[in-house]
């Protein structure tokens, strides 16, 4: 199943390059190799791939499949474990060496790599460009950046918001009449006043809730390369949380497994979060199986987007490969494929970033957790519609900022406008950007 590293990086924003010291970088100054793959070649040799958790898992049940169709071929996967993944990777980008050819890496983890080590990854232009259409725009967006395609997106993390059926049932809510956000702030008064229960768990510490609801309405934290957390979109994304906050809506809980205790012990009645949530209830809290139904995100607007992202990763190629060939070859088979894309789905949970696996009737099947609702068709036919935005090398650290913003706002009850025009300001000083008008 998917566990809890998709939630704690999918917008907490890891910090390897920060923990690191490597917000100047320090690697090779010149732009990255790009790969020249002649369709002709024969493949041979050993390649070696770095992941964790069940994306290792993963590649190590596919491997031997590739071995298979390509006699002579090798390809190792190591497990590297998560928490020190990125140590590992900067570490090998900063000196030049100890770099498998192939790593995992996530959505939000590429853009600090690409510009603080631009001769680390190698540029996929030339051999992926035609799949473009293929994968989630977002991811894809993700992926690149003027230079190039340094990595070809793997799995996705469209969101949506998860229900217990039997809180609603008390309350008298039909879930499908929640279209906007106003709708669930009503709904979770109904039901608070019904059950005694709160709408949702989040951590108010952390801004991941305000990440998610920024990205929603179509913004990161930094637009055309500007300082954009104090925008119109973010403060209207903080001033929904405060309106929850201050209603009582919120169970605000410690980290991952905050959520998890309080979702176990019915704290709350929704959860707002990705696809692999879904891993989490079914693998974790089998008793509760049946209570649980899902709907789209509530839209800021009736016609607005109703799904966002919450985690996602890709395979990358370092430059110190010395065979590019091979490892394009294992990429390209891997994650440009419709059949090995639906079999990760169904045995590891990874929810495909490559659109056309998510035709598969892998994805209409009923779920019995979810009361026989087809929980996987609705998650597929929102990927193409999660809005693209902007990463930076800098979102690490400005998430540092918007975490004493965002507690501000939603523990002390500071203005919401007041506290993201500080730390846009705190931005601009600690990474040297201009301010977005």
């Amino acid at each position: 199943m998917v566990k809890k590293i998709h939630v704690i990086t999918g917008v907490a924003l890891v910090s390897g390059l920060t923990m690191s010291g490597c917000a100047t970088g320090g690697g090779p100054v010149k732009d990255g190799p790009k790969i020249a793959q002649s369709p002709s070649a024969k493949l041979s040799g050993e390649i070696k791939v770095w992941s964790w958790d069940v994306a290792a898992k993963a590649l190590q049940r596919m491997a031997p499949a590739f071995e298979k169709a390509n006699p002579g071929v090798k390809v190792e996967v190591v497990d590297i474990g998560y928490d020190n993944a990125y140590d590992k990777i900067t570490v090998g980008l900063k000196s030049g060496s100890g770099l498998p050819d192939v790593i995992t890496l996530e959505d939000t983890q590429i853009p600090g790599y690409t510009e603080n080590f631009p001769g680390g990854l190698v540029d996929l232009t030339s051999v992926a460009s035609k799949y473009k259409a293929d994968f989630d725009p977002a991811k894809w967006a993700a992926s690149s950046s003027a230079k190039g395609l340094f990595a070809l997106p793997w799995d996705s993390a469209p969101v949506g918001l998860f229900y217990r059926r039997d809180y609603f049932k008390q309350a008298g809510i039909d879930p499908e009449s929640i279209v906007t956000w106003d709708d669930a702030v009503k709904a979770g008064e109904k039901i608070k006043q019904a059950t005694g229960k709160r709408l949702f768990v989040s951590d108010l510490t952390r801004p991941d809730g305000f990440t998610m609801l920024l990205q929603q309405l179509g913004q990161g934290y930094f637009k055309d390369g500007k300082v954009a957390v104090n925008s119109p979109e973010a403060v209207r994304a903080l001033t929904l949380l405060k309106t929850l906050k201050d209603k009582d809506l919120i169970q605000n809980e410690k980290g991952w497994d905050g959520r998890v205790t309080a979702t176990k012990q019915g704290k709350a009645a929704t959860q707002p979060t990705a696809a692999w949530w879904s891993g989490t209830l079914t693998g974790e809290m089998a008793e509760l199986s049946g209570k649980f139904g899902v709907i789209p995100l509530p839209a800021f607007d009736a016609n607005g987007s109703r799904t966002s992202v919450n985690g996602g990763s890709a395979l990358s190629i370092t430059s110190q490969t010395k065979n590019q060939d091979l490892s394009w070859a294992f990429v390209e088979w891997l994650l440009a494929n419709k059949e090995n894309q639906v079999s990760m789905m169904r045995t590891e949970a990874l929810f495909p970033a490559y659109l056309p696996a998510l035709a598969d009737p892998l994805f209409d099947e009923p779920q019995p957790y979810f009361g026989g609702q087809q929980i996987n068709r609705l998650f597929a036919d929102q990927v193409k519609d999660i809005p693209p935005v902007e990463l930076t090398g800098d979102d690490t650290q400005a998430q540092e900022f918007l975490k004493k913003a965002v507690s501000a706002s939603l523990l002390n009850g500071a203005d919401p406008k007041a506290e993201l025009d500080g730390a846009a300001k705190r931005i601009a000083t600690a990474t040297k950007r201009p301010l977005a008008q």
